[in-house]
């Protein structure tokens, strides 16, 4: 089969691009030849129509409402896996053998304790910072608590601070929480699992022993599985833009918490809360579903629609299930649960959500669920921060290790004023 092309005409010039087909998904165009050969840019505000890498690692067919870490079908990994052997196979590739995931898990556990100083860098926070302000900050500062990692050349190095960050981002997370609640730092324990270690060292106290809910921490994992990675979203951009100057890995991460931390990408199930507890009771729906069709009217159904799927999000059936889970085991009868299911009723029934695709996503359920767990609302972003660092880590080592990255430059459109000379101030 003859190899495809696309041709574009300037200027009575016709160029000839290269099409490219992945293994799923849009077929591109490669325009890298574009400027050299026309001396011109695309114009993509948002790069809503622009791939701006090559990925083996995680494949979203928005219309399908599909989502495959490494292939596998998120549902099914949710289902039937822990998150740590997702963390295996998107940093790998395939699922692990019982003997690699011991080994694995073996790792990640032994390097949960952070720096005994930095106990003393979290005293230099106000009580009231924002934990995602603070993950900021400590994520940040592990490159000099660590700095025998930082090479970024050096493959062990680079294993190593992977291993550093996915064990050690729970353990700051629960610090912030501990340190927003004025309660004492909690030790992370060798004989528990992921989640369990994490939800004991948020809630636990010294002056009783805390009781591990399994029901809980397999909610817990879930939704870290859940959130873990998801394409070349803005945090992950911005993840892989850093990583492209050879910052290290621990600075790469901070920046994808910072561009995580808006509203308009990580804050999303902080939003929807808020709105349940707005609209309060399901009489009260009709009033805001009206509202939410009336373009004079600036209300916004949150949690509904995604700016890639135009189908149900395939992470919110699963979220939907684990709510329900999390609730019947805490005895929480919680009428913003009442609010979200005949929200979700209406939407996959009445014509105007249909026509427009405005379907349920994950956020529209997970705040709720962290909300009956026990979590305050400031820190619902720091466990999606925790969660999509183990997919941050596999897009930045899968990008130092791509032989043809190059440093991220986008270019731009300039509309500003054209060249003039300087007036000395006494002239102007």
């Amino acid at each position: 089969m003859a190899e495809r092309t696309a041709s574009l005409q300037v200027d009575g010039k016709t160029v000839i691009f290269p099409v490219r087909d992945g293994s799923m998904g849009p077929a591109v165009v490669d325009i890298r030849s574009l400027y050299g050969d026309t001396d011109l840019f695309t114009f993509d505000p948002g790069f809503t129509s622009t791939a701006s890498c090559e990925s083996k690692i995680t494949f979203i067919d928005g219309d399908e409402g599909v989502l495959l870490y490494r292939g596998y079908p998120i549902d099914q990994l949710a289902e039937n896996g822990d998150f740590l052997e997702t963390a295996y196979l998107l940093l790998y590739g395939e699922l692990p053998t019982a003997a690699q995931k011991a080994e694995f898990d073996y790792r990640i556990t032994r390097h949960t304790m952070v720096h005994e100083q930095m106990a003393r860098f979290f005293q230099g926070f106000r009580r009231d910072a924002h934990p995602m302000a603070v993950m900021v900050a400590s994520v940040g500062a592990l490159s000099a608590f660590y700095h025998d990692s930082t090479n970024i050349a050096d493959p062990v190095e680079r294993m190593v601070a992977s291993t550093r960050m996915i064990a050690k981002i729970p353990t700051l997370a629960a610090m912030a929480y501990k340190y927003s609640v004025g309660q004492p730092f909690v030790y992370p324990k060798n004989d528990l699992d992921y989640a369990s270690n994490f939800l004991r060292m948020c809630f636990a106290v010294p002056c009783e022993e805390y009781k591990i809910s399994p029901i809980l921490a397999r909610a817990l994992d879930r939704i870290f599985i859940l959130h873990a990675d998801h394409e070349q979203n803005a945090s992950t951009s911005t993840v892989r833009l850093s990583g492209s100057s050879g910052a290290n890995p621990f600075a790469c991460i901070a920046a994808g918490i910072a561009s995580l931390w808006g509203p308009a990408h990580g804050g999303a199930n902080e939003a929807v809360l808020k709105m349940l507890g707005e609209i309060g009771s399901v009489e009260r729906i009709p009033q805001f579903i009206a509202r939410a069709k009336d373009k004079n009217d600036p209300f916004r159904l949150m949690g509904f629609g995604h700016r890639v799927y135009k189908n149900y999000d395939p992470r919110a059936k699963i979220m939907q299930r684990t709510t329900q889970e999390v609730l019947k085991e805490l005895g929480v009868n919680d009428p913003l649960l009442e609010v979200a299911l005949e929200l979700e009723r209406i939407a996959l029934s009445d014509d105007y959500f249909i026509e427009k695709k405005l379907y349920p996503n994950i956020d529209f359920y997970s705040g709720i669920t962290l909300k009956a767990m026990n979590f305050p609302v400031e820190m619902f972003t720091v466990l999606f921060a925790l969660a999509r660092t183990v997919g941050w880590i596999a897009q930045w080592k899968e990008m130092i290790e791509d032989p043809n990255a190059k440093i991220g430059r986008p270019r731009q459109l300039y509309t500003g004023e054209k060249r003039r000379d300087y007036v000395q101030i006494a002239k102007r």
